[in-house]
């Protein structure tokens, strides 16, 4: 079982503006000194790829004066915030969880603790700042079809909600015989998708698909039970900037039970999160908090490490050489953070676009300090010189 755990970011961020008057004064803004500190990390876009224009709330204010009355710079301030992040959940509903037909399919070892961990995430309040979905599978009709899943059972949530707990419960079966048969991974896979690339037309930000299975592809046709025709729609949703994350509950080890999920690793390698989080069962305490565990994993790492750009103070030009990103944790003086656009600068930050920039990307040191930094803040100074130096 492998397991990565990470804490939770909860991230205010406030960006500061200078507008500039007639003569160019100092550059203002909080900050200076070295750069945030963080462990691990690495040359790159930090963290995972991120979608999207400006985060919700991207508007200039000012304070009617934006000079000073010597024709100096005066302090404005604009709202930003990171990208809202979107869960799609797939979770596996099908025999094999808890029929009970085979010794290792004990409904007590697999369905009950990993459904009380994941009704536990829906509803914890660390979870706030999540908007999350679910879709079963199989479904109970057209369970080998893309259109079937292309509707979540629950829809775009924001979090905590009681809502997915509900539904847990309405779909768990009365009987043993009333448990779903299959497992047409692929199906959900591509319906899941074609719902994330209809709702980001709607609502732009980050969207990752969380795939829970005990078991490989099965009960459609050949070519689609494959665990390679799911790594090529892993793939496909990569390409689109939408990582998928893979949660493999294994079977008990009992005498007979076969291994189902070591295969995982290649979708979620294919899907840009490295390798599956493999599940242990057999003790239903162990499964719950180890269950537990992999979700807190895949929300810290959710966390946006892209902030958009808000409007120039005053509804002036921005120029993309006047911008200082600072860093904060907790009460601590502000650090402003080194400016490289190849990210191989520690603790650095980027443009999206050096050309013509959108949105500003935190760098692997700096993503991984602010996801795991629970009292993280950022500030952006719009200053009225130079501060940096933009490749073109």
């Amino acid at each position: 079982m492998r397991l990565l755990t990470v804490a939770m970011s909860v991230l205010s961020v406030a960006v500061v503006g200078l507008g500039c008057g007639s003569s160019p004064g100092d550059g203002g803004g909080a900050g200076g000194g070295g750069a945030a500190s963080a462990s691990g990390g690495s040359a790159g876009d930090g963290g995972s790829p991120d979608i999207g224009g400006p985060g919700p709330g991207s508007s200039g204010t000012g304070d009617g004066n934006p000079t000073g009355g010597d024709g100096t710079c005066a302090s404005q301030t604009a709202a930003a915030s990171l990208q809202p992040v979107y869960l799609a959940f797939a979770f596996d509903v099908s025999g094999s969880m808890g029929k009970g037909d085979k010794d290792w399919h004990d409904k007590a070892l697999k369905w009950d603790p990993v459904v009380d961990a994941t009704k536990q995430f829906f509803a914890d309040p660390g979870s706030e700042g999540l908007t999350a979905s679910l879709t079963f599978f199989p479904a109970d009709d057209d369970k080998c079809s893309t259109d079937t899943y292309t509707t979540p059972d629950v829809p775009p949530t924001p979090l905590p909600s009681d809502a997915f707990a509900a539904a847990i419960d309405e779909v768990e079966p009365e009987t043993s015989d009333d448990w779903r048969g299959g497992t047409p991974t692929s199906w959900v896979m591509r319906g899941t998708s074609a719902f994330i690339e209809a709702q980001r037309a709607q609502t732009p930000g980050k969207y990752a698909i969380v795939l829970v299975t005990d078991g490989y592809p099965q009960g459609c046709d050949d070519d689609s039970d494959t665990i390679d025709a799911v790594v090529a729609d892993a793939q496909e949703a990569l390409a689109s900037n939408v990582l998928t994350y893979v949660i493999g509950v294994a079977n008990p080890p009992l005498p007979g039970a076969q291994d189902t999920v070591s295969s995982l690793d290649k979708i979620a390698a294919a899907g840009g999160t490295e390798e599956a989080v493999l599940i242990d069962t057999g003790d239903p305490s162990q499964t719950t908090a180890a269950f537990k565990a992999a979700v807190e994993r895949i929300r810290s790492a959710s966390v946006s490490c892209t902030l958009g750009i808000p409007p120039a103070p005053d509804g002036r030009t921005f120029d993309k050489e006047k911008v200082r990103v600072n860093y904060t944790s907790g009460s601590n003086t502000p650090t402003s953070l080194p400016y490289d656009q190849s990210c191989a600068t520690a603790d650095a930050w980027r443009y999206d676009e050096p050309a013509n920039p959108t949105q500003i990307v935190l760098c692997g040191g700096t993503c991984a300090a602010v996801q795991a930094d629970l009292a993280a803040a950022l500030s952006v100074d719009f200053t009225c010189e130079s501060v940096i130096e933009v490749p073109l």
